[in-house]
């Protein structure tokens, strides 16, 4: 994004507004420049408002608590027997508590599963592919892959291609129940996956759906005998409503849950059975429904297994319930972790038309306090229909600019990491979404701004391929070396925006990319699915994503002082209480971005406030 000249207008980041967004609103895109309106800088983006692009969450909330109505209300004899009987067996004195009373439990402090520290940590995801929904289970996948994906291997498999002995051959499993199996939608996890978690003393993590399955398959006796709670008589509603879950706790951060009405699937509230015999079950989180002032466990674990009563991937923020399950890993994958926080800022979008002064003013200022930094050029700019000037199209290189190269170089010799921010940062001489210009516009993705004044995805832009990729990476690295500067260490994709196929261009040609990222259907199964349904997702560490390729952090945003579009500033004090919320992270990163066009000060008021939590800033180049 680059700053308009001559023009005292307002600046939008729209990865404030539609990451801001993308994790916590409503299920369409937002974050729009309002039709007709003043231009307003966009900034990264990624994603629709839930991080999912193109499902029916709303179709999916409705049938998943139709369902868990149905098995609240059955007959339950049969299910009363053998608890009876697993009460017997462990000499209960005491009768089972009921639901309420068992979801408003004090918290045990957390406690990591006992599994040995792996010199090649592997993992485990399996997921759902069966039922009307059954494409929400490999985007969810690639999510807990692309997190697992920062501690070693990853294997992704549909739980129906499990066969008896597979979790053996890795250091923990992930399961993500995101098929209901009940009613008109039959079981298809193997019996033996079930036996198997049962019977294994590798760490197994469960989100979600069908842990009563696997009760009811290995024995509701066994399942309390070594777990201490029954998912059988646990449910997504407590007094006949899902409630209004409005935040987590966890590990002293409280963290936040935003989810729409009629969007929100529940989760799922264990009940946890007391009385003599009976292991003990750890709190890990903490689950507060406002609506009543219920607390829950929203993750517990007991002997090898840990169960979070959903799946945190869909409207997510920098402050969300997700940050849980990314340090859980630690537990499954690499226990003997010790604790770190480090901190990396970068500066945003400067192009041949950026303002040399206001680059040398903020680099003084980060070189007089010791912080490394990364410098994203973008290295052409061009308004092609002359939106911002005059009317006549305009096209500008770096090497065009000495003064700005040489600020640059200045910035290099002073802690700066040089980093590539597309080629042109737009897209043709067309409006993608808004009017053409550098910084302003997708380059690798099409969009458009609807009537609601919401950006809506709408695909690949035409030709899309490796060799156009490659083009414009080829394109944009002889403008820097016509410039006299260096090849860039790394990478930010415009707007965050492009397809697999891109993404794995762009790894291929620097050492790692730093960014918030799209995530496609078919990119695990092979299979060839609407090119535009997929899940953005950002990081608290390093991760090998799914597509093979290296991805630094960016979780806490960008500085924006301005409302716009229904979404509030994004002052300084907001940052630093993302970077505290990551801090439950036992080895994060808070990492954010800041646009040069903006007075120094708010700066460091963020860095400041993210030093005085214990975060030690370092290069992006380190990670």
């Amino acid at each position: 994004m680059t700053r308009p000249r001559g023009r005292g207008i307002p600046r939008l980041s729209i990865l404030l507004l539609l990451v801001a967004a993308l994790f916590s609103g409503t299920f369409l895109a937002a974050g729009a420049q309002a039709a007709g309106g003043d231009h307003r800088h966009p900034g990264e983006t990624v994603g629709t408002r839930s991080g999912l692009n193109r499902v029916d969450l709303k179709g999916w909330a409705k049938a998943q608590l139709k369902a868990d109505r149905a098995r609240h209300d059955r007959p339950r004899a049969a299910v009363s027997t053998v608890v009876a009987a697993t009460d017997t067996l462990l000499g209960a004195a005491t009768s089972r508590p009921a639901s309420a009373a068992a979801v408003t439990r004090q918290a045990n402090l957390p406690a990591p599963a006992d599994v040995a520290a792996a010199a090649d940590p592997s993992a485990l995801v399996l997921y759902d592919t069966a039922g009307p929904y059954g494409h929400l289970g490999e985007l969810y996948a690639m999510a807990a892959a692309n997190l697992a994906g920062h501690f070693g291997t990853v294997t992704a498999k549909p739980v129906s291609q499990y066969t008896a002995g597979m979790l053996n051959s890795y250091t923990a499993v992930v399961y993500i129940g995101s098929t209901y199996y009940c009613c008109d939608v039959p079981d298809a996890v193997p019996a033996a996956f079930y036996q198997d978690a049962l019977a294994t003393t590798k760490p197994v993590t469960w989100m979600g759906a069908n842990i009563w399955n696997m009760a009811n398959a290995v024995g509701v006796a066994q399942f309390t005998q070594k777990y201490g709670w029954d998912p059988t008589t646990s449910y997504y509603e407590d007094g006949g409503s899902v409630g209004t879950v409005t935040q987590v706790t966890y590990k002293n951060q409280t963290l936040t849950r935003k989810i729409p009405a009629g969007q929100d699937g529940g989760v799922l509230r264990p009940n946890v059975l007391t009385g003599p015999g009976y292991p003990a079950v750890t709190r890990l989180a903490e689950g507060l429904d406002s609506s009543n002032g219920h607390t829950f466990g929203w993750a517990v674990r007991s002997s090898n297994l840990t169960y979070i009563g959903e799946i945190p991937f869909a409207y997510v923020s920098e402050s969300d319930r997700v940050i849980v399950f990314e340090d859980l890993l630690f537990d499954a994958l690499a226990p003997a972790t010790a604790e770190r926080h480090r901190a990396i800022v970068r500066l945003e979008d400067i192009s041949p038309n950026s303002d040399p002064a206001e680059l040398r003013s903020i680099a003084d200022y980060l070189f007089s306090q010791q912080i490394p930094y990364g410098i994203n050029v973008i290295p052409v700019y061009t308004d092609p229909n002359g939106a911002y000037n005059n009317g006549v199209p305009e096209t500008i290189t770096l090497a065009q600019r000495p003064q700005l190269v040489n600020a640059l170089k200045y910035m290099l010799t002073r802690g700066a990491v040089l980093m590539n921010h597309g080629y042109t940062h737009q897209y043709g001489n067309v409006a993608n979404p808004y009017n053409g210009v550098t910084g302003d516009d997708f380059e690798f993705y099409r969009a458009h701004v609807d009537a609601s004044n919401n950006v809506v995805y709408d695909g690949p832009v035409p030709g899309d391929s490796a060799a156009l990729a490659q083009s414009r990476v080829t394109s944009a690295l002889a403008v820097f070396t016509a410039a006299g500067l260096p090849k860039p260490a790394l990478w930010t994709t415009p707007h965050y925006a492009g397809t697999a196929t891109d993404y794995k261009v762009f790894s291929s040609n620097f050492s790692a990319r730093l960014e918030r990222s799209l995530y496609f259907a078919g990119t695990l199964s092979g299979a060839s699915a609407d090119p535009n349904r997929f899940i953005g997702q950002f990081f608290p560490y390093v991760v090998r994503d799914v597509y093979g390729t290296k991805v630094l952090p960016e979780n806490i945003g960008n500085y924006e002082p301005e409302e716009y579009n229904n979404h509030p500033p994004r002052l300084p004090a907001d940052l630093v209480a993302s970077a505290k919320a990551n801090l439950a992270v036992r080895d994060g990163v808070a990492s954010f971005f800041y646009h040069p066009y903006f007075p120094v000060q708010p700066l460091k008021d963020t860095i400041d406030g993210i030093k005085a939590l214990g975060y030690t800033f370092v290069s992006p180049t380190s990670l």
